[in-house]
């Protein structure tokens, strides 16, 4: 089986940590810092460095005691709870594909300003989206390549302004220095942090790293260090070239700092390297976040399919197909949108940043004797500071920032709607969480159940079925007897059913609805087991149906011998699922193809035919046939 390889080293390492920390606020923060703090942005930038050093020291701990491909939520696997790791790594995919659409919408407008050529923009987007998707598809080798030569970009674009431009301050220009006094350098801390997002993009290359434990760390703590330096050294020779009051009024503010230094005819030639180098900033995510997919795949918390390795490639290539087409459609809902989404994204990540640097307190606690090749220094107090200023920082935003509780309400939104997404995962992967959730909407079942098994639907499964007057006919998986009650009419009046569930409730509910018709001669009975068997109570019977179950069945091979079992031979079968669920959650891997399906029950011992019809939210698919002693088509 094909497996990731370890074949990265400390300057793909470093380049990754240059590009995926970088962002857009080292060319937009400027203007942004500026109105906001004037000349104090210098001292917001210098703040931020520290901070966000410490906060890479953290991240270095966590990989290097949990070297994978899931990162963050590898971390978060090993100190919350499973609904709690997948809710962090949700966000952390969510607040990825945010950050990768921010960079490219604030990169095409850097080169082609407002609305003009729309249509050009969003082709030369889409085209580099689908690009770098394609490296990345064909070899970690080839995506290492391309970061690190973003990276030599990247350093080599900001310090040629740097250096020149030292030459040319003019010490007046920071005077007054805090013009909106020292609470203003707080909130353009807030809104350059985004800055300093992407310590997480590191660690999803963990596990095709070498020494990722001592790599990592290193490349952490070095690229936070080259970005902060970096953007505090740009930030200051800016301001000291032109005024702050100017550049806090401009939508591009390198465009004339480079034009004050080195003349108009070098403005566009710069526009198209920080156009190249924020594409190298939204590389490392598109590079990475298939790789945290496939962590939550491998775990079942996301689909599975995902977590399969290219043979040839040894990349998480349905991951990375999966990942280019959400990457372009976050893309075409983000277009022109670049503060409303820096809004979005900045709670978001301060929510996410949070959970994460109270895993390493947790960790030393619960698993002290863990080996940690690096290690966070004062951990405990540094846990509490950086979890005040995550808080802090959010609330102070609130306070200030107009709007700002709409903004926070929609990325809880955002956040939130991971909800519903585990649980249709869970119901699909996880046989307790089956039995749960079923019990908890079983009279939500009762209430749709024409919309989930419509008549037409059932009088079809009928029709499959054949003659069952005066048989016995098993029902495995009889819901809230929706079917159960036209099957016990059409046994009578000398035919018996038994009807099995693995929910306690809707056995309740079956029962109760069996009873109130005189139907007493359905036999129901619970099996919190169902998905491993069948009840071991079945007698010989002429008939089985079951809807719904397939995709829930964990050893279907079992299943289906027991079945065979109970039936004679030319004794029939129907089956009926659901497929494509809500077009969001696919089928298990099995019930995708036919001819496995068909090949299943083949060698169980049943002649079947498959077939499949489109629904509104699902499609059905059908499994009919019967028991042959040996192998015959089925008429």
């Amino acid at each position: 089986m094909a497996e990731l390889k370890r074949v990265l080293g400390f300057w793909t390492a470093l380049a990754l940590a240059i590009s995926s920390i970088i962002g857009t606020g080292m060319f937009f923060s400027i203007s942004i810092g500026s109105q906001l703090a004037g000349n104090g942005v210098i001292l917001a930038w210098a703040l931020l460095t520290l901070i966000g050093l410490y906060i890479a020291s953290f991240f270095g701990e966590l990989t290097a005691m949990f070297p994978k491909a899931g990162g963050i939520y590898e971390f978060s696997k090993q100190a919350y709870s499973r609904f709690t790791s997948f809710m962090i790594g949700w966000t952390a995919w969510f607040v990825g594909n945010l950050g990768v659409a921010l960079t490219v919408v604030a990169a095409i407008d850097y080169i082609i300003p407002g609305q003009n050529a729309w249509l050009l923009k969003l082709a030369i987007c889409i085209a580099f989206i689908i690009l770098l998707n394609v490296i990345a598809y064909v070899g970690i080798e080839s995506s290492a390549f391309i970061l690190v030569i973003f990276a030599v970009i990247t350093v080599s674009l900001i310090v040629s302004v740097i250096i020149p431009g030292a030459f040319q301050l003019h010490p007046g220009n920071f005077s007054p220095f805090l013009a909106y006094g020292t609470s203003s350098v707080l909130l353009a801390i807030f809104f350059i942090s985004e800055s300093f997002f992407g310590w997480e993009s590191v660690t999803y290359l963990a596990e095709e790293t070498k020494n990722p434990e001592r790599t990592i760390p290193k490349a952490l703590l070095i690229g936070t260090i080259i970005v902060g330096v970096l953007g505090t050294l740009l930030t200051f020779v800016s301001l000291g070239v032109m005024q702050w009051q100017f550049l806090a009024e401009v939508s591009a503010p390198l465009s004339f700092v480079v034009q004050e230094v080195y003349g108009a005819a070098a403005v566009k030639v710069f526009a198209w390297g920080i156009f190249v180098v924020l594409l190298g900033a939204a590389a490392g995510g598109i590079i990475t976040m298939p790789r945290l997919l496939l962590a939550l795949a491998r775990d079942k918390l996301f689909i599975t399919q995902f977590a399969a390795i290219h043979p040839r490639y040894n990349t998480p290539y349905k991951a990375i197909i999966f990942q280019t087409i959400v990457s372009i459609l976050v893309f075409l809902m983000a277009f022109g949108r670049y503060e409303q989404l820096l809004s979005l994204v900045l709670p978001i990540g301060f929510i996410l940043y949070f959970f994460t640097i109270i895993i390493v307190l947790k960790l030393r606690f619960t698993m002290p004797n863990h080996s940690r090749p690096f290690r966070a220094p004062f951990a405990a107090a540094g846990t509490i500071l950086l979890s005040l200023f995550f808080a802090g920082m959010v609330v102070f935003w609130v306070a200030v920032e107009p709007g700002a509780w709409g903004i926070l309400g929609l990325a809880l939104s955002f956040i939130l709607l991971g909800m519903p997404i585990y649980l249709l995962l869970e119901m699909y992967y996880d046989p307790d969480e089956i039995i749960r959730i079923n019990d908890f909407l079983a009279y939500f079942t009762l209430l749709f159940e024409n919309f989930i098994l419509p008549k037409n639907v059932r009088a079809q499964i009928l029709s499959l079925l054949g003659e069952i007057k005066g048989k016995s006919v098993l029902e495995f998986g009889c819901s809230v007897g929706t079917l159960t009650t036209t099957l016990a009419e059409h046994v009578k009046p000398r035919g018996r059913v038994f009807a099995t569930d693995l929910s306690k409730r809707e056995i309740l509910i079956t029962r109760r609805r069996l009873y109130r018709k005189g139907h007493y001669h359905v036999v129901v009975l619970h099996d919190e087991h169902q998905v491993n068997r069948v009840h071991p109570q079945i007698p010989n019977v002429d008939a089985i149906v079951s809807i719904g179950m397939m995709g829930y069945m964990q050893d279907i091979k079992k299943v289906l011998k027991e079945m065979y079992d109970l039936l004679p031979y030319g004794g029939r079968i129907v089956f009926l699922d659901y497929a494509d669920f809500f077009k969001l959650i696919p089928n298990v891997q099995w019930l995708s193809d036919d001819k496995v399906i068909a090949r299943m029950f083949r060698e169980a011992g049943f002649s079947v035919f498959v077939k499949r019809e489109k629904g509104l939210f699902w499609s059905y698919v059908y499994v009919y046939g019967i028991k042959y002693e040996r192998e015959i088509p089925y008429v």
